[in-house]
């Protein structure tokens, strides 16, 4: 019974290729005009305005085609109807009803059909003898007017195809097979039918020819309940519940917006699923509509896009575009900006200012070079002066970093510029301290000599450190610029802190806690014009800047803008790194322009520091060739207060204990009044000490 059989060739020749694929299937053209029409179909039985088309006709087609794999257990159990009525014959009217009829029976909505029927022509195509039924939901199943005996089925019946009247090899109302299928039969594509007003599918099964008559045996599937998606989808969601020929039919502008499915039951339509215009077109990420924020409806894109079509309506579309977002927005609702301004005449001024002050420094370098046998520098170490100074043109290079909008080199640069600055200069201004505090210390009457090349050997390993940190720093995790916001919810980039930051921050503050201890233990110290108190003052500056600047980013304006972040750059290297030159150059630059670079300072002298005591506490800059005229004048203070002494003790061990010398009254040696304190006494001695740390 269910082995092969032959049928008839002139019933089943434009059945044979249907297989074969469409004449036009290549032409996208003609295809997209195909599901246009579909479309209309749809939206014209959605609204109700069936009216011309069932006038005149009793169905209509759509040119769709779409799964039907769901429906196999039908369509397996029409092939087996077809093979009954192969093995039992055509000729009783009984057989075609009772094997009609079980089609519309079944367990499940997927294996009965809605309507059936089974037809026996002659090999005129004269209906012999035929057997229909209809069933609504889960009613038995009642007898429907079948088609007419003695005359030919009606060619408009969209699951029958007369051999005779077809002119092409393949029906147009039959879909193409699924590749690699096995079935007897095919499917029609979809249709709405006027009269049992409802959305069908139907699979048709030729009988062959046996004794005289042809068959057909054909079901009907109720497909109301599928769904019109004319959205794209991904290719692994489909969904079996989807017509997937609709899909990216959808009238959104692509360009700036895309396609949401809305389900029609959210939508007033009389099929549910059957609607065109089933979606809403929302806008892409970067655009915005104000006048509609939700997106605009599909069903009047869809009218737009059809009076487009009927009309020529030009720019049909440019009401549903969404408008582009301001530079920086992800996401906006309006044409309100997302990024931050950036004020350039403002910027550029203090660039200018920065700048400036980096070309004044260059040239201060330059002088003090050209001035350095001047002793108001030589004193100074020249060679440290000119360090301290490429570290305050580097530090001032900072502003020119963070000029413009940040990204990764920038932020790179702005690291080096400042924490390289920071060390070179604050560096080289702690040695020098540091030497005299290491002399201010020093009680013995022997000379502690640190040269600059000594010193420079000390200065040498603390650079390399700082060196080798940002040099690891940059090639390991190079920093780079992150978008923030500011208090106005304006976006633009700064660069990111992160552990390197914050470690290197602990080193320097330490290292300025140092150098803020070194400058309180030589307070009292002595220094040839002053120069190691300024020193100090400067230590102090730039730890008080530092500290205060912390405050205002981190507490005080948090969220302050391009613009004020800048702003307080500029100030803090203003208040540390221009405060530092005026300290440590301005009074020597203008001692040197009043004339009196070579003269000692008068007041340290008073005190009682010898011509030679510097910053450094060993005199000249041993670099420079030695004064001897300046030499023998230290000799000769040297000599007088050790033959001072050498007479005072030749004087007190004389008078003391000699019984032939009779005390004088008030003299020194007596006993009942306050002598005068010798010059050995040991608070002299302090006193003296405390005032000036040139040796002894």
């Amino acid at each position: 019974m269910g082995g092969p059989r032959r049928m008839s060739s002139a019933l089943l020749l434009p059945f044979a290729l249907l297989s074969l694929p469409h004449t036009n299937a290549a032409n996208a053209t003609s295809y997209r005009e195909e599901v246009e029409s579909s479309l209309r179909l749809v939206h014209a039985v959605a609204t109700g305005a069936t009216g011309a088309l069932c006038v005149t006709h009793r169905y209509g087609r759509l040119r769709a085609p779409l799964h039907t794999t769901r429906w196999d257990t039908a369509r397996a159990r029409a092939d087996l109807a077809a093979n009954l009525l192969h093995q039992l014959g055509l000729e009783t009217a009984e057989v075609l009803m009772a094997v009609s009829k079980g089609l519309v029976l079944g367990a499940s909505p997927t294996e009965r059909a809605v309507g059936s029927r089974a037809l026996a022509l002659r090999s005129d195509g004269v209906v012999n003898s035929a057997v229909a039924w209809e069933r609504y939901g889960t009613a038995e199943p009642v007898a429907v007017v079948s088609p007419q005996l003695e005359k030919p089925p009606d060619p408009e019946y969209p699951w029958y195809v007369s051999a005779h009247e077809s002119e092409s090899l393949r029906s147009p109302k039959f879909m193409p097979s699924s590749p690699g299928a096995t079935m007897e039969g095919w499917w029609t594509y979809p249709y709405y039918s006027c009269g049992a007003k409802r959305w069908l599918l139907s699979y048709t099964v030729p009988v062959s020819t046996i004794r005289g008559l042809k068959g057909i045996v054909s079901l009907d599937i109720d497909i109301s309940n599928l769904e019109i998606n004319q959205c794209e989808t991904d290719i692994f969601d489909e969904n079996d519940n989807q017509i997937y020929s609709f899909h990216g039919t959808h009238k959104c502008p692509n360009e700036t917006t895309y396609c949401e499915y809305k389900q029609s039951r959210e939508m007033n339509v009389r099929h549910t699923g059957w609607a065109r215009g089933s979606y809403v077109c929302r806008c892409r990420p970067g655009f915005y509509s104000i006048h509609h924020p939700e997106g605009y409806n599909g069903s009047v894109i869809e009218v737009a896009y059809q009076e487009y079509e009927e009309n020529g309506l030009e720019n049909w579309s440019a009401p549903y575009e969404c408008l582009k977002c301001q530079p920086g927005c992800i996401t906006c609702r309006g044409p309100e900006p997302c990024l931050a301004t950036y004020n350039w005449p403002f910027r550029i001024s203090l660039l200018v200012i920065s700048m400036s002050c980096v070309v004044m420094t260059v040239c201060l370098t330059i002088y003090t070079r050209h001035h350095r046998r001047v002793k108001v520098f030589r004193v100074a170490s020249p060679v440290f002066l000119s360090i301290t100074l490429l570290g305050c043109a580097i530090m001032y290079m900072e502003m020119a970093a963070i000029f413009p909008v940040l990204d990764r080199y920038s932020c790179i640069a702005t690291k080096w510029t400042r924490h390289m600055g920071f060390c070179i200069t604050y560096t080289a201004l702690l040695m020098k301290t540091w030497r005299v505090s290491l002399t201010y210390r020093v009680k013995s009457a022997h000379k502690l000599k640190l040269t600059d090349k000594q010193l420079l050997q000390w200065m040498a390993p603390i650079l390399l450190i700082m060196l080798v940190y940002l040099c690891t720093w940059t090639l390991s995790s190079p920093p780079d610029a992150e978008v923030i916001m500011d208090n106005k919810g304006l976006k633009f980039k700064q660069c990111v802190y992160n552990w390197w930051d914050h470690s290197l921050a602990i080193g320097e503050i330490l290292f300025l806690l140092w150098g803020v201890r070194v400058c309180y233990r030589v307070r009292h110290a002595e220094s040839l014009y002053n120069e190691a108190k300024l020193i100090s003052f400067a230590i102090y500056n730039i730890f008080t800047v530092n500290s205060l600047m912390i405050a205002f980013h981190l507490l005080i304006l948090p969220q302050a803008g391009p613009d004020i972040k800048y702003l307080l750059g500029f100030i803090r290297t203003q208040l540390s790194t221009s405060t530092t030159v005026l300290l440590v150059f301005l009074p020597k630059v203008l001692r040197v322009v009043r004339g009196t670079g070579d003269t000692w300072d008068s007041r340290a002298r008073a005190r009682g520091a010898p011509a030679s005591s510097s910053l450094n506490g060993i005199g000249l800059v041993p670099d420079e060739p030695p004064d001897l005229y300046q030499e023998n004048e230290e000799l000769k203070e040297e000599v007088q207060k050790l033959a001072a002494q050498i007479e005072y003790m030749k004087i007190v061990q004389m008078e003391k204990n000699n019984r032939h010398l009779r005390p004088r009254p008030g003299g020194y040696f007596t006993s009942n009044t306050q002598a005068p304190q010798s010059p050995m006494h040991p608070k002299t001695v302090s006193q003296d000490s405390t005032e000036y740390p040139g040796p002894v």
